[in-house]
Protein backbone atom coordinates (compact mmCIF):
# COMPACT_ATOMS: atom_id res chain seq x y z
CA UNK A 1 0.00 0.00 0.00
CA UNK A 2 1.55 3.44 -0.80
CA UNK A 3 1.70 6.48 1.17
CA UNK A 4 -0.84 7.88 -0.77
CA UNK A 5 -3.58 5.12 -0.60
CA UNK A 6 -3.54 5.45 3.28
CA UNK A 7 -3.34 9.20 3.82
CA UNK A 8 -6.47 8.98 0.97
CA UNK A 9 -8.08 6.97 3.47
CA UNK A 10 -8.34 9.26 6.63
CA UNK A 11 -9.66 12.09 3.34
CA UNK A 12 -12.30 9.40 2.44
CA UNK A 13 -13.63 9.04 5.97
CA UNK A 14 -14.13 12.47 6.86
CA UNK A 15 -16.04 12.74 3.51
CA UNK A 16 -18.11 9.83 4.11
CA UNK A 17 -18.65 11.49 7.87
CA UNK A 18 -19.44 14.71 6.22
CA UNK A 19 -22.04 13.43 3.65
CA UNK A 20 -23.76 11.33 6.59
CA UNK A 21 -24.30 14.32 8.61
CA UNK A 22 -25.56 16.12 5.27
CA UNK A 23 -28.26 13.22 4.88
CA UNK A 24 -28.61 13.49 8.96
CA UNK A 25 -29.86 16.79 8.94
CA UNK A 26 -31.99 16.95 5.67
CA UNK A 27 -34.52 14.68 7.27
CA UNK A 28 -34.32 16.60 10.41
CA UNK A 29 -32.70 13.66 12.54
CA UNK A 30 -31.04 13.82 15.35
CA UNK A 31 -27.69 13.26 16.26
CA UNK A 32 -28.99 10.75 19.15
CA UNK A 33 -31.70 9.48 17.13
CA UNK A 34 -29.06 8.45 14.61
CA UNK A 35 -27.09 6.68 17.19
CA UNK A 36 -30.22 4.69 18.86
CA UNK A 37 -30.71 3.20 15.34
CA UNK A 38 -27.24 1.61 15.07
CA UNK A 39 -27.04 0.70 18.61
CA UNK A 40 -24.29 3.75 19.94
CA UNK A 41 -24.06 6.82 21.30
CA UNK A 42 -24.46 10.33 20.23
CA UNK A 43 -21.15 10.96 20.86
CA UNK A 44 -20.26 7.86 18.49
CA UNK A 45 -22.34 9.45 15.79
CA UNK A 46 -20.60 13.17 16.18
CA UNK A 47 -17.03 10.85 16.07
CA UNK A 48 -18.23 9.20 12.66
CA UNK A 49 -19.29 12.75 11.32
CA UNK A 50 -15.90 14.31 11.76
CA UNK A 51 -14.44 11.45 9.93
CA UNK A 52 -12.64 10.34 13.61
CA UNK A 53 -13.55 6.72 13.68
CA UNK A 54 -13.77 4.01 11.48
CA UNK A 55 -17.01 2.62 10.11
CA UNK A 56 -19.02 -0.94 10.17
CA UNK A 57 -20.35 -1.68 7.26
CA UNK A 58 -23.65 -2.46 9.00
CA UNK A 59 -23.75 0.80 10.75
CA UNK A 60 -23.45 2.46 7.43
CA UNK A 61 -25.89 0.81 5.74
CA UNK A 62 -28.50 1.32 9.20
CA UNK A 63 -28.16 4.93 8.86
CA UNK A 64 -28.47 4.92 5.04
CA UNK A 65 -31.97 3.48 5.63
CA UNK A 66 -32.97 5.40 8.26
CA UNK A 67 -32.21 8.60 6.04
CA UNK A 68 -34.49 7.26 3.76
CA UNK A 69 -31.41 6.24 0.95
CA UNK A 70 -33.17 3.78 -1.16
CA UNK A 71 -30.82 3.79 -4.68
CA UNK A 72 -28.84 0.82 -4.70
CA UNK A 73 -26.15 2.65 -6.58
CA UNK A 74 -26.23 5.41 -4.21
CA UNK A 75 -25.71 2.80 -1.10
CA UNK A 76 -23.06 0.20 -3.35
CA UNK A 77 -21.56 4.03 -4.06
CA UNK A 78 -21.35 5.16 -0.33
CA UNK A 79 -20.24 1.21 0.86
CA UNK A 80 -17.35 1.34 -0.80
CA UNK A 81 -16.30 4.77 0.34
CA UNK A 82 -16.80 3.28 3.51
CA UNK A 83 -14.34 0.32 2.75
CA UNK A 84 -11.81 2.50 1.26
CA UNK A 85 -12.02 4.62 4.51
CA UNK A 86 -11.19 1.80 6.54
CA UNK A 87 -7.73 1.18 5.42
CA UNK A 88 -4.93 1.37 7.84
CA UNK A 89 -2.84 3.98 7.04
CA UNK A 90 1.65 3.28 6.56
CA UNK A 91 1.67 4.73 10.20
CA UNK A 92 -0.71 2.85 11.75
CA UNK A 93 2.38 0.73 13.28
CA UNK A 94 3.76 3.94 15.30
CA UNK A 95 0.35 4.49 17.24
CA UNK A 96 1.65 2.97 20.28
CA UNK A 97 3.77 5.78 20.70
CA UNK A 98 1.49 8.35 19.13
CA UNK A 99 -0.86 10.59 20.80
CA UNK A 100 -4.52 9.50 20.21
CA UNK A 101 -5.22 12.62 18.52
CA UNK A 102 -1.74 12.61 15.66
CA UNK A 103 -3.25 10.03 13.51
CA UNK A 104 -4.89 12.19 11.92
CA UNK A 105 -3.01 14.70 11.38
CA UNK A 106 0.08 12.69 9.63
CA UNK A 107 -2.90 10.85 7.63
CA UNK A 108 -4.57 14.95 6.36
CA UNK A 109 -0.85 15.90 6.05
CA UNK A 110 -0.45 13.09 3.72
CA UNK A 111 -3.50 13.81 1.29
CA UNK A 112 -3.17 17.40 1.54
CA UNK A 113 -1.81 19.13 -1.93
CA UNK A 114 -0.93 22.42 0.18
CA UNK A 115 0.18 22.74 3.52
CA UNK A 116 0.68 26.04 5.21
CA UNK A 117 2.87 26.66 8.64
CA UNK A 118 4.05 28.73 11.35
CA UNK A 119 6.07 27.94 14.12
CA UNK A 120 7.53 29.45 17.10
CA UNK A 121 8.33 26.60 19.29
CA UNK A 122 11.12 24.81 16.98
CA UNK A 123 11.63 23.63 13.39
CA UNK A 124 8.46 22.32 11.52
CA UNK A 125 8.63 18.48 11.50
CA UNK A 126 8.66 18.26 7.81
CA UNK A 127 11.94 20.45 7.96
CA UNK A 128 13.99 18.51 10.90
CA UNK A 129 17.46 16.65 10.65
CA UNK A 130 17.70 14.05 12.23
CA UNK A 131 20.00 14.53 14.85
CA UNK A 132 17.66 18.06 15.72
CA UNK A 133 14.47 15.30 15.51
CA UNK A 134 15.84 13.48 18.16
CA UNK A 135 16.73 16.32 20.69
CA UNK A 136 12.97 17.43 20.08
CA UNK A 137 11.80 14.23 20.61
CA UNK A 138 13.97 13.50 23.63
CA UNK A 139 12.80 16.67 24.96
CA UNK A 140 9.22 15.82 24.64
CA UNK A 141 9.43 12.45 25.42
CA UNK A 142 11.02 12.59 29.16
CA UNK A 143 11.42 8.98 30.57
CA UNK A 144 10.83 7.17 27.71
CA UNK A 145 12.74 4.24 26.22
CA UNK A 146 15.17 5.17 23.75
CA UNK A 147 13.73 2.66 21.66
CA UNK A 148 10.25 4.64 21.50
CA UNK A 149 11.96 7.90 20.97
CA UNK A 150 13.74 6.36 18.03
CA UNK A 151 10.67 5.11 16.37
CA UNK A 152 8.97 8.68 17.24
CA UNK A 153 12.05 9.78 15.26
CA UNK A 154 11.98 7.34 12.31
CA UNK A 155 7.93 8.35 11.84
CA UNK A 156 8.91 12.08 11.32
CA UNK A 157 11.62 11.12 8.90
CA UNK A 158 9.08 8.46 7.04
CA UNK A 159 6.83 11.43 7.41
CA UNK A 160 9.44 13.75 5.38
CA UNK A 161 9.30 11.59 2.26
CA UNK A 162 6.26 12.76 1.11
CA UNK A 163 7.65 16.57 0.61
CA UNK A 164 10.06 15.16 -1.70
CA UNK A 165 7.63 12.34 -3.64
CA UNK A 166 6.79 12.36 -6.75
CA UNK A 167 3.23 14.54 -5.54
CA UNK A 168 4.81 16.26 -3.03
CA UNK A 169 2.94 19.47 -1.86
CA UNK A 170 3.29 23.01 -2.02
CA UNK A 171 4.62 23.89 1.88
CA UNK A 172 4.98 27.52 2.72
CA UNK A 173 6.28 27.82 6.40
CA UNK A 174 7.26 30.48 8.22
CA UNK A 175 9.72 30.34 10.95
CA UNK A 176 9.56 32.71 14.25
CA UNK A 177 13.21 33.35 14.81
CA UNK A 178 12.82 31.80 17.86
CA UNK A 179 12.44 28.68 16.56
CA UNK A 180 16.02 28.81 14.74
CA UNK A 181 17.56 30.71 17.98
CA UNK A 182 16.62 27.98 20.92
CA UNK A 183 18.82 25.34 20.81
CA UNK A 184 18.22 21.46 20.91
CA UNK A 185 21.29 19.19 20.97
CA UNK A 186 24.39 20.58 20.33
CA UNK A 187 26.17 23.32 18.79
CA UNK A 188 26.60 20.68 15.93
CA UNK A 189 23.21 19.75 15.73
CA UNK A 190 21.77 23.29 15.38
CA UNK A 191 24.69 24.13 12.82
CA UNK A 192 23.32 21.28 10.66
CA UNK A 193 19.67 22.13 11.11
CA UNK A 194 20.58 25.32 9.92
CA UNK A 195 22.06 24.55 7.00
CA UNK A 196 19.51 21.38 6.05
CA UNK A 197 17.07 25.08 5.59
CA UNK A 198 19.55 26.79 3.84
CA UNK A 199 19.67 24.02 1.40
CA UNK A 200 16.75 22.43 1.27
CA UNK A 201 14.78 25.98 0.96
CA UNK A 202 15.91 25.96 -2.87
CA UNK A 203 13.43 23.29 -3.25
CA UNK A 204 10.80 24.48 -5.95
CA UNK A 205 7.81 22.85 -4.06
CA UNK A 206 9.20 24.90 -0.57
CA UNK A 207 8.60 28.22 0.39
CA UNK A 208 10.30 28.96 3.91
CA UNK A 209 10.43 32.53 5.29
CA UNK A 210 11.96 33.74 8.82
CA UNK A 211 9.78 35.81 10.89
CA UNK A 212 12.82 38.21 12.46
CA UNK A 213 12.84 39.68 16.02
CA UNK A 214 13.20 42.51 14.69
CA UNK A 215 10.02 43.45 13.32
CA UNK A 216 8.23 42.90 16.69
CA UNK A 217 4.48 41.76 17.16
CA UNK A 218 3.05 39.91 14.35
CA UNK A 219 -0.36 37.94 13.77
CA UNK A 220 1.20 34.88 14.57
CA UNK A 221 0.39 35.96 18.30
CA UNK A 222 -1.82 32.96 18.56
CA UNK A 223 0.86 30.78 18.29
CA UNK A 224 1.90 27.60 15.61
CA UNK A 225 -1.12 26.61 13.39
CA UNK A 226 -1.03 24.80 10.57
CA UNK A 227 -3.72 25.29 7.19
CA UNK A 228 -4.41 21.92 5.00
CA UNK A 229 -5.85 22.28 2.21
CA UNK A 230 -6.89 19.36 -0.85
CA UNK A 231 -7.46 18.26 -4.13
CA UNK A 232 -11.03 17.42 -3.38
CA UNK A 233 -13.17 19.83 -4.08
CA UNK A 234 -15.62 18.67 -1.37
CA UNK A 235 -13.33 18.95 1.55
CA UNK A 236 -12.55 22.52 3.22
CA UNK A 237 -9.23 23.20 4.39
CA UNK A 238 -8.75 22.33 7.55
CA UNK A 239 -6.51 24.24 10.55
CA UNK A 240 -4.62 22.00 13.00
CA UNK A 241 -3.79 23.28 16.49
CA UNK A 242 -1.75 20.71 18.64
CA UNK A 243 -2.38 21.39 22.81
CA UNK A 244 -0.73 19.89 25.79
CA UNK A 245 -3.00 17.37 25.94
CA UNK A 246 -5.10 17.02 22.63
CA UNK A 247 -5.76 19.14 19.45
CA UNK A 248 -8.13 20.86 17.69
CA UNK A 249 -9.46 20.55 14.24
CA UNK A 250 -11.04 23.43 12.75
CA UNK A 251 -12.97 23.20 9.11
CA UNK A 252 -15.91 26.14 9.90
CA UNK A 253 -15.19 28.50 7.28
CA UNK A 254 -15.75 31.56 9.66
CA UNK A 255 -12.54 30.12 11.75
CA UNK A 256 -10.50 28.83 8.36
CA UNK A 257 -11.00 32.38 7.04
CA UNK A 258 -8.95 33.83 10.48
CA UNK A 259 -6.01 31.65 10.07
CA UNK A 260 -6.00 32.16 6.09
CA UNK A 261 -5.83 35.73 6.76
CA UNK A 262 -3.33 35.70 9.45
CA UNK A 263 -0.99 33.64 7.36
CA UNK A 264 -1.13 35.72 4.52
CA UNK A 265 0.15 38.51 7.24
CA UNK A 266 2.71 36.81 8.22
CA UNK A 267 3.89 35.72 4.36
CA UNK A 268 3.75 39.32 4.00
CA UNK A 269 5.27 40.96 6.97
CA UNK A 270 8.27 38.45 6.88
CA UNK A 271 11.51 38.71 4.71
CA UNK A 272 10.77 36.44 1.46
CA UNK A 273 12.43 33.29 0.58
CA UNK A 274 16.09 34.98 -1.03
CA UNK A 275 15.87 37.28 2.29
CA UNK A 276 15.24 34.66 4.62
CA UNK A 277 17.89 32.42 3.33
CA UNK A 278 20.40 35.07 3.97
CA UNK A 279 19.05 35.31 7.78
CA UNK A 280 19.42 31.59 8.01
CA UNK A 281 22.98 32.24 6.61
CA UNK A 282 23.72 35.14 9.37
CA UNK A 283 22.72 32.25 12.24
CA UNK A 284 24.74 29.39 11.21
CA UNK A 285 27.68 32.32 11.00
CA UNK A 286 26.97 33.31 14.23
CA UNK A 287 26.14 29.75 15.28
Amino acid sequence: MSAGDSSGSVVRRILLGSHLRRLREARGITREAAGYSIRASESKISRMELGRVSFKTRDVEDLLTLYGITDEAERTSLLSLAKEANVAGWWHSYSDILPSWFPTYVGLEGAAHLIRSYEVQFVHGLLQTEAYAHAVVARGMQGASAADIDRRVALRLERQKYLVSENAPQFHVVLDEAALRRPYGDRGVMRGQLQHLIDISERPNLRLQVMPFSFGGHSGESGAFTILSFPESDLSDVVYLEQLTSALYLDKHEDVAQYETAMKQLQQDSPGPAESRDLLRGLLQLS
